[in-house]
């Protein structure tokens, strides 16, 4: 024989409590004669789930500035250690905060310095105030999907993760890795 759940049940009046929860947030919420509002940006139609579809030969590599300091530490020649990380052609590419911050640390980073003036790196002119690299290259990856970020510093690859569509080019095990590319070329075998 089977079981009847009687009417005043918990199961079934345990739903209503729910109901008249919510009416008492909505009515919260208009009481303040403000309604809260959500603001989603716009996914980028180059994203195929989570993959980037505009990446592609040849690389564009935003360089940050302690990417350059790491290189010259481990003795890696950027240009060509990119190269054997993602197996095509790469540009380096330095924008004008990166390249201040350079210039402020002063002579103990002059070879870093030499390096990011090279004729092979492209220079990206920034329009905005002050000269923090780290909001200039997010601001930058946010509005262009066609780069890869080259950091290694855990504050950037943080915030870079948070962006969709976007790989990091880092240094592990003294060459060059990335992560999150469709065919993670370079990624360390684990």
């Amino acid at each position: 024989m089977k079981r009847m759940i009687s009417l005043k049940d918990k199961r079934l009046t345990h739903g209503n409590t729910d109901k008249k929860n919510k009416k008492n947030l909505i009515k919260k919420k208009k009481t303040g004669d403000e309604l809260v509002k959500r603001f989603l940006p716009q996914q980028s139609s180059a994203l195929f789930f989570k993959y980037n579809e505009q990446l592609g030969p040849p690389y564009h590599i935003l360089v940050d500035t302690n990417f350059i300091n790491f290189s010259i530490k481990n003795k890696l020649d950027l240009v060509q250690s990119m190269m054997d990380c993602l197996y095509a052609k790469c540009i380096p590419c330095i924008t004008d905060c990166v390249m201040a911050e350079l210039e402020k640390l002063g002579p103990k980073f002059r070879v870093a310095l030499r390096i990011a003036k090279d004729p092979r790196f492209d220079r990206l002119p920034c329009m905005h105030k002050g000269a923090y690299a780290d909001d200039c290259l997010i601001q930058r990856v946010t509005q262009h999907k066609c780069y890869i970020v080259a950091t290694c510093d855990r504050d950037l690859k943080r915030r870079i993760r948070k962006i969709p569509g976007v790989p990091i080019m880092y240094l592990s095990q003294h060459k060059y890795t990335i992560e999150r590319m469709p065919d993670a070329f370079g990624a360390p075998k684990s």
